[in-house]
């Protein structure tokens, strides 16, 4: 019969004796049978370790590699939508590297079915890489869709307007029914009112009267401010799923808020 004679002193340790990878926390002794079923019953002697994993390590050949990966996909949302290129090797590359991380890291333990520590953070990381790439699909894809409705808008609105018959220059006139005269145009109108334009079968007394036209002019600039405000009235009240450059904007603020949320639970629960 094997047994430990004085429990767990029966074994000493030396404090200059440490391994590469583990830390030796504490250790206990136990005594119990095995049984063989060709021979019988055994006593046997057991020594349970705990040990913990040298962390430093794993922050320099894997944790800190991912973080920088996952930062780095960040760059894209400063970027402006139209570099196709840019953004898309930038995210193409980032995955790549995630995944070379994760079959490295997976190559060097031990293959075992339930799920590490080590796999959350770096699955997680991989989630927000792919992300990014998505995020910018969706600008692209919103892009082009509101560039479309904007070219039709144009072409509609270029249709349905009529030529003005007013005696001012054709260069004038088209940046007035576009809506993007200044403020100086606006003044100038007055110069353009010296020649009103009326039918020729009109009687000479009304053809000499130059305030109706100085008030048709003024009509027209006050129309066309009109339909400005509306028209930045109507761009503010676009959702924001529709607007690419805010979709650029709150990414930059959701992405890196909920991976530093993603840290503080993860290092809080593993630490």
């Amino acid at each position: 019969m094997l047994y430990w004679k004085s429990g767990d002193e029966s074994l000493s340790t030396d404090d200059r004796i440490s391994l590469s990878q583990f830390l030796i926390q504490k250790f206990h002794t136990t005594s119990r049978l095995a049984f063989y079923s060709s021979t019988g019953w055994y006593n046997r002697l057991y020594i349970n370790f705990t040990l913990r994993r040298h962390i430093f390590f794993f922050l320099l050949q894997t944790y800190f590699p991912a973080t920088l990966m996952v930062m780095l996909s960040w760059v894209s949302f400063w970027i402006d939508r139209r570099a196709v290129p840019a953004r898309v090797s930038l995210g193409i590359t980032t995955v790549l590297t995630m995944s070379t991380i994760i079959t490295g890291v997976n190559a060097s333990m031990p293959r075992v079915s339930y799920i590490k520590a080590v796999d959350i953070y770096l699955w997680v990381s991989f989630v927000f890489v792919f992300l990014s790439v998505l995020e910018y699909a969706a600008v692209n894809y919103l892009s082009t869709a509101q560039d479309r409705r904007e070219r039709k808008m144009r072409e509609r609105a270029r249709s349905q307007s009529l030529p003005c018959t007013c005696s001012i220059s054709q260069t004038r006139t088209m940046t007035m029914m576009d809506g993007t005269y200044s403020e100086a145009d606006t003044n100038s109108l007055a110069g353009y009112t010296e020649e009103p334009m009326v039918p020729e079968d009109e009687p000479e007394e009304k053809q000499k009267a130059p305030e109706k036209s100085e008030h048709m002019v003024v009509h027209l600039s006050m129309s066309s401010e009109s339909a400005g405000i509306k028209k930045r009235k109507s761009l503010r009240a676009l959702n924001i799923i529709q607007n690419t450059h805010a979709i650029d904007k709150y990414s930059r603020m959701i992405f890196p808020g909920s991976y530093i949320f993603f840290n503080l639970i993860y290092w809080s629960v593993y630490c």
